[in-house]
């Protein structure tokens, strides 16, 4: 028997969250948590300017711990650390929201996904304009899981790729996020097939790494293990 689930939207600044529980307590853990670390961010970019701007790995800093996390995957990932920034604040948000004691706790912001779930959690796959955006998604059956996508067509977050669409599947949205970045940077050119094959090499180059999906020039490629796929109506 599945629980009836609560769904909220939550928007801080740049942080635009949709956040689902079973329960109430542990939806507003997920407001505090968002709150309390991207302060925590802001005040140590402020004397960390390069944190921001850099689009190569730094060096981790011990605290706070979202920067922390961010700059460790940014370095298995070789991107930037604001390249996981999302990521980290979805995962910090569901590890409060399971301190509440929840059964469910599923944060999305912008587009990437954290869920600690005891039942299916059903999310679609947005790709802008394109022909399969909102047309398909997928089923995540087993918990914790990561979903992170990187577009170099639609997406407000930097790209140096062309892909519709590079989804990354793990078990922690911070490197999910950083990883879908890398993917996503190297998909471009004519031909299509190779394009596809570097982005999935690219990600499953990284152990913790359990799938890659490229979407590219409406063309579909797979690697790794990837969530049960759902069609969306």
């Amino acid at each position: 028997m599945t629980d009836i689930l609560i769904k909220e939207n939550f928007n801080l600044k740049e942080s635009q969250c949709t956040l689902i529980s079973d329960s109430p307590k542990a939806i507003e853990a997920a407001k505090e948590s968002i709150r309390r670390n991207r302060f925590e961010l802001e005040l140590y970019i402020r004397t960390n300017p390069k944190f921001l701007y850099t689009l190569t790995p730094i060096v981790a800093p011990k605290k706070p711990l979202v920067a922390k996390m961010m700059a460790e995957a940014a370095t298995k990932a070789e991107v930037g650390p604001m390249a996981a920034v999302a990521g980290a604040i979805a995962d910090l948000a569901v590890t409060d929201m399971k301190q509440t004691g929840c059964k469910v706790a599923v944060v999305e912001n912008g587009g990437e996904i954290m869920a600690d779930s005891d039942q299916p959690v059903d999310v679609a796959v947005a790709a802008g304009e394109e022909a399969l955006s909102r047309r398909f998604g997928f089923r995540l059956n087993e918990s914790p899981i990561a979903i992170a996508t990187s577009s170099g067509r639609f997406s407000h977050a930097l790209s140096f790729g062309d892909a519709e669409a590079a989804i990354v599947f793990t078990e922690n949205a911070t490197l999910a996020d950083a990883t879908a970045t890398a993917v996503g940077n190297v998909i471009k050119g004519e031909n299509t097939k190779t394009a596809i094959q570097a982005g999935i090499k690219r990600g499953l180059s990284i152990k913790e790494i359990q799938g890659v999906m490229i979407i590219y020039k409406g063309q579909v490629g797979t690697g790794g293990k990837i969530p049960q796929i759902i069609k969306i109506t």
